[in-house]
């Protein structure tokens, strides 16, 4: 699927205010020029009245080489003329033309009907924006290689679990998922404590997806269930929302349990997790329950789900964020 709508549209428009950007700088220079050298836009008419001359020869048909010929001398003279007035002044014959933030397109984002990198570079810009807008870290800070083993400890813990030989795990799975994300890249779900980097590994994923091309969704799953209500009971019947949790690339539900446990918002979850599994669509589903607590808040279909088709990564060891003000960092 790629970028959503919405990310096309943002893009587009940055793309027009470019454009228009560049015809008023161009409109004022012209005019601050024409003001210190009259003589200039006389000259630009007259190259305007040998080209239009050339076209109507050209149509006139019958044996035009002498014509345009003449024309084309005629034109180059102009053309000298031109410079030579300019530069009496420092100024060339580009500075009466657009100054386009991308050249190769003229910030229309197509060359040839291709797309052009500058519009790549400026749908991804634009996709980072977004996310970071709803997101509780930004992607710049989220990365795999800002990722701190050393915070989990290296000794067994109660269970004879070593956390950072488990989370080593967790790490170059997550790593090699986001390297290889694809249309059919399986669900995760990551379940741990508080402060234990799975929000922090959800967002290295999705920067990495996000410069892939790919349209990325992040949520808490209280607050995307709020807009969905909301959604639901409009009168305009808007599924807006609910479209683009269901068609993005990869959704990343963050702090699945911390809902109020009403009736709409275990409905809505279940339709959403199952509908992203029928369209065969990737989501990272991240919650602080055990899968016994789970078992006890959803229902039996919804765990299902959750267990049975989805990758599942276990998070442990000690709260990072705590660790992380006792080392005297800051996040």
């Amino acid at each position: 699927m790629g970028y959503g709508k919405e990310i096309y549209e943002k893009a587009n428009e940055q793309l027009t205010l470019r454009r228009q950007r560049a015809f008023t700088d161009a409109e004022a220079r012209r005019e601050r020029i024409y003001s210190e050298l009259p003589g200039v836009k006389e000259l630009e008419n007259k190259l305007t009245r040998t080209g239009v001359a050339a076209a109507r020869a050209v149509f006139a048909g019958g044996d035009t080489r002498a014509v345009l010929t003449r024309l084309k001398d005629e034109n180059l003279k102009t053309q000298d003329e031109l410079r030579t007035l300019l530069s009496s002044k420092g100024y060339t014959p580009e500075d009466l033309e657009e100054r386009y933030f991308c050249p190769s397109c003229k910030d229309k984002g197509y060359v040839d009907g291709r797309m052009c990198p500058c519009m790549k570079r400026l749908l991804r810009d634009t996709a980072y924006s977004e996310f970071n807008a709803r997101s509780p870290l930004p992607l710049e800070r989220s990365k795999f290689e800002n990722f701190d083993l050393s915070y989990y400890p290296d000794e067994p813990d109660q269970k004879g679990q070593v956390p950072r030989r488990q989370m080593e795990r967790v790490f170059n799975f997550c790593k090699k998922y986001a390297e290889t994300f694809g249309a059919s890249s399986r669900s995760i779900l990551m379940e741990g404590g508080t402060g234990l980097g799975k929000t922090h590994l959800s967002l290295a994923i999705a920067g990495e997806v996000i410069e892939k091309g790919f349209g990325v969704i992040y949520g808490s799953v209280p607050d995307l269930l709020a807009v969905l209500e909301k959604e639901s009971f409009s009168y305009s019947h808007d599924r807006t929302m609910l479209d683009r949790l269901e068609q993005c690339d990869l959704l990343i539900l963050d702090d699945l349990g911390t809902e109020y446990p009403k009736a709409f918002n275990k409905a809505a979850v279940y339709n959403l997790i199952n509908a992203r599994l029928a369209r065969e669509k990737a989501t990272i589903i991240n919650t602080n329950y055990t899968l016994a607590e789970m078992k006890k808040n959803y229902s039996d279909r919804l765990v299902s789900r959750l267990v049975g088709e989805n990758d599942y990564l276990s998070f442990i060891g000690e709260d990072i964020r705590i660790m992380r003000k006792m080392r005297g960092k800051s996040f």
